[in-house]
Order: structure tokens, then C-alpha cells, then sequence
């Protein structure tokens, strides 16, 4: 098992009670943190997920846990985003979704990483 596959398998869903309509979900989550794999400092920033479901939501609780692996993660932050954009693309299916990744300065620069499914 990878790293990938251990955090992934974190995830949990519920099935989604109205499928067959379009609506949006966004969730944010302003407490994220990973480290700068460079200087092992840690990077701070705010998660905001948008998607619109098909047949599974994901449940929250699970999505807290899974994001609180990546807190002593050494990790870029571009590769961050699509990772977890790709772990949630891959247990959910959704029709839809879009992670912006916004970092909190550190040396005076901020960093925003905005990935979308389909792309």
C-alpha cells in the first residue's frame, strides 16, 4: 500500500439523495496545514472545495481526518492540490470539482493553486 492508497482509504461517502439534480456543495476548510519540503517549514493555508455530486457526497469528519495527514507531509503546494483533488475525484465520481489551495504568506509571497475536474 502507498502513501496515496494509506491517506485515501481515509475517505468515507454517503450516497447522495438526489442524483438527479445539479446542485453545489462547497466545503471550506481554513486550518489546513502541510510542510515546505524545502526548509521544513510548515505552510498554512485555506482548502475551499466546490463540487457538484453525482451518486456519493463525501462525509466531512473523514475529510478532516484525511486532510489532517498531510500536516507533517513534506509537500509542494501545487502537488498537494492535485493529490488531494485526485484522492477525492477518485472515491467520489462527481460531475464537477474545483480545490482552491490558498496559502498564507510566508517571505512576503501568498500562493493560490486552483486545480478543476475535468479539467
Amino acid at each position: 500500500m502507498t502513501i496515496t492508497d494509506d491517506f485515501r482509504n481515509r475517505l468515507e461517502t454517503f450516497e447522495n439523495q438526489f442524483p438527479d439534480r445539479d446542485y453545489e456543495i462547497e466545503i471550506v476548510c481554513p486550518e489546513f496545514t502541510s510542510v515546505c519540503p524545502k526548509t521544513g517549514q510548515p505552510d498554512f493555508g485555506t482548502l475551499t472545495f466546490t463540487y457538484t455530486p453525482d451518486r456519493k457526497c463525501v462525509e466531512l469528519k473523514s475529510l478532516k481526518l484525511y486532510l489532517q495527514c498531510f500536516r507533517n507531509e513534506g509537500i509542494f503546494y501545487e502537488h498537494v492540490t492535485n493529490r488531494i483533488l485526485d484522492d477525492l475525484v477518485a472515491i467520489l465520481s462527481p460531475r464537477r470539482m474545483k480545490l482552491t489551495a490558498d496559502f498564507r504568506p510566508r517571505g512576503g509571497i501568498t500562493t493560490r493553486v486552483t486545480a478543476t475536474y475535468p479539467q
